[in-house]
């Protein structure tokens, strides 16, 4: 019997000959990753567990990208409490402000692909994109493997979701997760890994395969999982013959197959206020928006700004659009290729790579009664604002679009 691939990155970290769903297994963790929002806790945990030192000072990456620009006085305490634990225990790698963690952990090749990478954040599931099992923990579990290496967990069962064919003109890998999540329901992959595969999978760039791994933790997924290919090893820095063993076997044991047909695919967006409540773009448009958000670890990408500034070019904004770049290298790439001072012309307000506005720290952030079209991963009550923010999610290109008419429309 044939194995998933989450099965064999399992099998290959553990030296297990055979796992399957349900077997309980111990991992040796290849890197962590602690934001801001999580460090306090982290550090404390870790002091109250009596942990001496770090079990690899290497393998910890430290990302201030939550809370930066500050916006409360409070803040600054977990500015200080993150400084004083990569002083005390060696932490090698520390990002401030360069970016939102769940780019900056592939961009700088933290996941690579056949890891096992563990995160204090929900979406760190993004990895899967290259083919790394990432999966967001709390932060007992973080103290625990800072201390030991080790994490404990339940081989998941998966799903294989095929889509084969060309995706129309406007949509976009937005559109793909969207729909896959209105099928899935929110609770329809507890716990499970998602697989991708497919003509129309392998002929999406990376950025684009982030943009649906970074969202499948939305059907309640623990991993979501890419097999690499050579634009995975050419963005990861790791040779394909290295990492050819990473794809699902033919006779793999799946709990569930779902299947596309990408041309039957279009532009949808997420209503308020629940991310698997999916509705063909046409079907909502007309509604008046305050603002327009582009951005966030889900589409703060090069390939995102470029779509924005394309349909944007010589056009001005109707409502207030927000631009926030996933990194700083993303950033002074936009900028060389032209796409901020495009975007910058049409009256969009651009801001500092980081995580601000997606969760409602600053950077934008709505009140009663206001409408909001956003790139990012969550439409919850409260997430950008008050609890009486009307938030939809869609692609680049539909939130573009929408800002120039000043209510959505179809890209």
């Amino acid at each position: 019997m044939g194995h998933t691939v989450i099965e064999k990155i399992i099998q290959k970290n553990t030296g297990a000959a055979v796992v399957k769903p349900g077997d309980i297994v111990t991992v040796n963790v290849d890197r962590v990753m602690i934001h801001d929002i999580f460090i306090p806790f982290v550090a404390d945990k870790f002091e109250e567990m009596g942990f001496q030192s770090l079990w690899d000072t290497d393998k910890v990456v430290l990302i201030y990208d939550h809370l930066v620009p500050t916006s409360a006085v409070e803040d600054v305490r977990h500015f200080k409490i993150g400084d004083a634990f990569v002083k005390k225990f060696g932490v090698k790698h520390v990002h401030r402000s360069d970016g939102i963690c769940h780019q900056l952990m592939t961009e700088a090749g933290y996941a690579k692909p056949g890891d096992i990478v563990f995160g204090t954040d929900s979406h760190t599931t993004t990895y899967g994109c290259v083919g790394c099992f990432s999966s967001g923990i709390g932060y007992t579990e973080m103290a625990a493997i800072l201390g030991t290496g080790e994490m404990w967990i339940r081989v998941p069962e998966t799903i294989k979701v095929q889509i084969d064919g060309t995706l129309p003109d406007n949509v976009y890998a937005k559109d793909v997760i969207l729909r896959l999540l209105g099928d899935l329901r929110a609770d329809g992959a507890t716990y499970k890994a998602l697989e991708l595969c497919g003509s129309t999978v392998d002929n999406m760039s990376v950025a684009s395969r982030m943009t649906i791994s970074n969202m499948a933790v939305e059907a309640g997924a623990k991993a979501c999982l890419f097999r690499p290919d050579e634009k995975t090893c050419a963005y990861s820095g790791v040779p394909l013959s290295d990492v050819d063993w990473i794809y699902g076997d033919a006779d793999a044991q799946y709990c569930k197959v779902l299947t596309y047909k990408a041309e039957d695919l279009t532009p949808v967006v997420a209503c308020p206020s629940q991310v698997d409540n999916i509705h063909n773009v046409e079907e909502v448009a007309g509604t008046e928006l305050n603002q327009v958000f582009i951005g966030s670890c889900t589409n703060g990408r090069l390939e995102d700004l470029k779509v924005a500034a394309e349909i944007l070019d010589g056009k001005t904004v109707a409502c207030k659009c927000i631009i926030t770049p996933a990194s700083r290298k993303i950033y002074m790439e936009a900028i060389e290729a032209g796409y901020m001072e495009t975007l910058a012309m049409a009256g969009c307000i651009i801001t500092q790579p980081g995580c601000g506005l997606c969760c409602g720290r600053s950077g934008g952030i709505l009140c009663d009664g206001e409408t909001v079209l956003a790139t990012n991963n969550r439409n919850f009550l409260g997430r950008m604002g008050t609890s009486k923010v009307g938030i939809y999610l869609g692609s680049p290109a539909t939130a573009a679009s929408s800002a120039i008419a000043g209510k959505i429309v179809v890209p």
